[in-house]
């Protein structure tokens, strides 16, 4: 080859390089590209196919005449005409007539495009990036005998050129697709959380209106029975004992509806913060229990809790609930302790036991772990529950005050 001819061509070589610099699409790379090709190798048609990775679909671009291989969507490798390229089973194909050559056309193929625009002499040499096949770079002409080795060899330098930048395009687009999932998934997420936690907060409200409704008339119904009962205890033709179990049935049941109520309209909650409201509720629970069970509360966060959003706070004390209520029925031991603290300048609740900690896996959706594991997520707050043979801790993180949580 002259030394002209080679300068000619490295020249041309470092003009592709150039033109690629900056084409953020695949078909803007072609068209960039293909005047510069042409020169190179001759072709009345040009076009690149990329595979992505771990894929058995290819996708057509092309330059020149316009097939059916770049119009259809992302291809299946088997029906290609190339895919014993594509496959990585051979680096180089090139024919005189493709038109009759049975290596394009067999049972399957997508070949119409070679019989509609009458493609003869192709040739076609892999793109490869660290030794994997991401694609195949075609030219084709509309006479028969076109191309020689010097041809390949010439295609083959372009291939080499051309795969490195067509691997980066390849990477950026997965990277902007996956970006664009991740996004998404994170807008429905949110929407959802916070139409739960809209919903939660209605059920809240419908809950402390239940307990409103019980204590002003439930309560006081049963309140004015049992007076009934009391007086006629007292009449000289009814016997007392006769009335007693009635009496006794009554009492536990309204003790029960005062706890009732209790839980359902946290109205200390509501004026004192979720410290006062968990340290009512931890001392109630297990004063009811009638169990010998040491307990502790310490509000290490300088008033922060007090100060936190209504939603997050009904939210952690729910939470709480469910925990203290978990250690005291089913933990066996004898020693609650209940620590809200700061920790990088966000509050975290942390309820801990002494008990067996717990003996069988988490239970189905529904339980008790899984309500605290979903009200945590509908405040955004971290979620844990550590257990071992020295007791069972339930932790909540909650989100930054500023981050304005809304619910």
């Amino acid at each position: 080859m002259p030394k002209a001819l080679s300068a000619d061509l490295f020249a041309q070589y470092l003009r592709i390089s150039r033109l690629l610099a900056g084409q953020l699409d695949f078909q803007s790379a072609i068209d960039a590209v293909a005047k510069e090709i042409k020169d190179i190798v001759p072709n009345d048609h040009m076009d690149v196919c990329i595979i992505a990775p771990g894929s058995t679909f290819h996708t057509a671009y092309e330059s020149g005449i316009e097939t059916d291989w770049s119009r259809r969507p992302p291809a299946s490798i088997d029906h290609s005409p190339l895919r014993s390229l594509l496959r990585g089973e051979v680096d180089r194909i090139v024919t005189d007539d493709a038109s009759t050559d049975p290596q394009f056309h067999f049972e399957g193929s997508f070949s119409f495009p070679i019989i509609e625009h009458k493609l003869k002499s192709r040739l076609h040499v892999a793109l490869k990036v660290h030794g994997e096949t991401i694609g195949a770079l075609s030219c084709s002409s509309l006479r028969t005998g076109v191309y020689g080795q010097g041809d390949l060899d010439r295609a083959s330098a372009i291939g080499d050129l051309i795969a490195p930048y067509f691997y980066a395009l390849l990477s950026a687009e997965r990277a902007k697709k996956s970006a664009i999932v991740e996004a998404e998934t994170r807008v429905r997420e949110e929407a959802l959380r916070q139409g739960a936690g809209r919903l939660t907060e209605a059920l809240e409200a419908e809950r402390q209106r239940i307990g409103m409704e019980l204590h002003d008339q439930t309560l006081a119904d049963m309140t004015r029975f049992a007076r009934r009962l009391e007086r006629l205890s007292l009449m000289p033709d009814l016997p007392g004992e006769m009335l007693e179990p009635l009496t006794r049935s009554l009492q536990q049941s309204m003790r029960d509806l005062r706890q009732i109520i209790e839980q359902a309209r946290p109205s200390v909650l509501q004026l004192f913060g979720p410290a006062e409201a968990i340290e009512n509720h931890l001392e109630r629970s297990i004063r009811d229990s009638g169990m010998s069970i040491e307990w502790e509360l310490l509000d290490e966060t300088d008033g922060a809790s007090a100060e936190l959003p209504q939603a997050v706070s009904v939210a952690i004390y729910r939470i709480a609930q469910e925990a203290i209520n978990n250690a005291i029925r089913h933990s066996q031991g004898d020693r609650v302790d209940v620590r809200l603290w700061k920790d990088k300048g966000v509050v975290v609740l942390d309820i801990r036991d002494n008990g067996i900690g717990m003996t069988t896996p988490p239970g189905p959706r529904g339980s008790g772990i899984d309500n605290m594991r979903t009200r945590a997520r509908l405040i955004s707050a971290q979620f844990a529950c550590r257990s071992d043979g020295s007791g069972t801790t339930v932790s909540v993180r909650l989100p930054r005050l500023e981050q304005g949580v809304k619910i």
